[in-house]
């Protein structure tokens, strides 16, 4: 069941879901009927394409060391390039309860340009506590210019049939928690591929 402005504003004010971002902004401006907006930060990852001939998802230093970091100090724009794929954050941090999820999804108006703001990741799990990194893509033929600050995604809230048993913040294998900047893929922490690196 998706909240509604009405129950998303209610768990707002009761600090059941917290939004907090470094300009203070109240997030109750941000609800709409179903979702609550969301800006983008001013920081920016973009992959370094003459560092590494693949990105291998067993292997940290490929992760880890192929993106350089671009931080927007002003009123300036980051252009995202026709085909380009950048990593980007929320302004917002958020904290949901253990007994919703969070869908992150593009806004309309940011889609008519031809801004993707995640590839797979618009999953957020009950417990999670942190900024949201957004997988932005360029799928227009034209660049187009992004602005730290402007609403870029929303949030929908759904109500799951009881609280999480493990919630994100208690998950083994969780990666993310209290994520303030722009993170890069930590698959190489899944189990699977530590098993690889013990048997090597």
């Amino acid at each position: 069941m998706i909240l509604s402005d009405k129950d998303i504003k209610d768990l707002i004010n009761k600090g059941e879901i917290q939004v907090s971002s470094e300009d203070g902004k109240d997030p109750i401006a941000n609800v709409h009927c179903a979702s609550l907006d969301f800006r983008l930060g001013r920081y920016f990852k973009v992959y370094d394409h003459a560092k590494y001939a693949v990105l291998d998802p067993s292997k940290a230093e490929t992760l880890q060391n192929a993106t350089k970091l671009i931080t927007i100090e002003d009123d300036s724009p980051f252009i995202v390039q026709p085909g380009e794929f950048v990593l980007g954050v929320t302004m917002e941090k958020i904290k949901v309860p253990d007994y919703l999820v969070a869908r992150c999804e593009g806004r309309s108006s940011i889609g008519r340009l031809g801004i993707i703001i995640h590839s797979t990741a618009g999953f957020v799990d009950p417990g999670f506590e942190g900024t949201i990194t957004l997988e932005i893509t360029n799928i227009n033929r034209m660049p187009v210019a992004l602005y730290p600050g402007m609403r870029i995604g929303q949030f929908a809230f759904e109500r799951m049939t009881s609280e999480a048993e493990i919630p994100y913040y208690r998950k083994h294998s969780s990666k993310y928690q209290n994520q303030s900047l722009v993170e890069e893929s930590r698959i190489h922490l899944d189990p699977e591929f530590q098993k690889r690196q013990v048997a090597k």
